[in-house]
């Protein structure tokens, strides 16, 4: 995606998170590539999510980061130079981990809503609302008559119909019946790899380039730590940069739109 009148100078990558797709950051993607006409956006199926269905195991942060790196290689050879690369709750520890892999034309690295720390035990929190979707889907039938047949299902368990709606983005038809595209043992491997993972030596190390992380006010993703540990980093690390939006939940793109691209804007290097 990119501004109609000119080849970009530049391109991101845009990583979503866990059960979503590239599509759900479109409206950024398109909103972003109008303000920054140098810059081009690419929307991402990280490995088995949206079109991304054939990679093999093992379903790890790391594999998943190596997918970006064989990407950013195809774009290139296709005269596309990725510069940056963005990436939002799960994608964006799959953004600091390939940032690990010191790739030469990566200049800046943005975590939004995303902590780089591992975290014990989080299949057995009972508040983890991602691991709770995971059980929910696993227990839910293979096939449903229609979307509204799933979406039903869902808001039957106490989940709210936006999430509902959501998940049904990765129904598709068989025959006569709905079924989801999510494989959810990969699903459960890739959790299980980003809750084990600590990435703070990414962060904490000398590494090239940038690193912005975004923490939305109104969310657990990243703890009170996480965020001092952060701030801690930007004094010592010129490198480092730690933006906060107070009023935005979760879904950065949805609750703070504006304001998340006012970040990505002024940010984002000149050619």
């Amino acid at each position: 995606m990119n501004a109609a009148d000119a080849e970009p100078s530049s391109w991101m990558l845009a990583l979503h998170g866990i059960y979503g797709s590239g599509a759900n950051w479109r409206s950024f993607a398109r909103k972003l590539v109008d303000d920054r006409r140098d810059w081009g956006v690419k929307l991402v199926d990280l490995r088995m999510h949206g079109a991304s269905q054939d990679a093999p195991p093992p379903h790890t942060l790391d594999t998943a980061a190596a997918d970006i790196a064989r990407l950013v290689e195809a774009m290139a050879a296709a005269g596309k130079r990725v510069r940056a690369v963005s990436g939002h709750s799960f994608g964006g520890k799959v953004a600091l981990r390939y940032r690990g892999m010191r790739p030469e034309t990566l200049v800046q690295t943005w975590m939004l809503d995303a902590s780089p720390s591992a975290r014990a035990n989080a299949f057995d929190d009972p508040d983890n609302t991602v691991v709770g979707v995971l059980r929910m889907l696993e227990q839910l039938p293979g096939s449903y008559a229609d979307r509204d047949d799933f979406i039903n299902r869902v808001t039957a368990t106490g989940r709210p119909r936006m999430l509902a709606q959501w998940l049904a983005m990765n129904l598709e038809r068989e025959r006569e019946r709905y079924t989801m595209r999510l494989d959810l043992v990969a699903m459960r491997a890739l959790l299980h790899s980003y809750y084990d993972t600590d990435l703070w030596p990414l962060v904490d190390g000398g590494y090239d380039g940038e690193l912005h992380v975004v923490a939305a006010g109104k969310s657990s993703a990243l703890s009170d730590d996480d965020k001092q540990r952060l701030r801690d980093a930007s004094v010592e690390r010129a490198q480092v940069h730690i933006h906060e939006i107070a009023d935005a939940g979760h879904w950065l793109h949805i609750d703070a739109l504006d304001q998340l691209l006012a970040l990505f804007t002024a940010n984002l290097p000149a050619r």
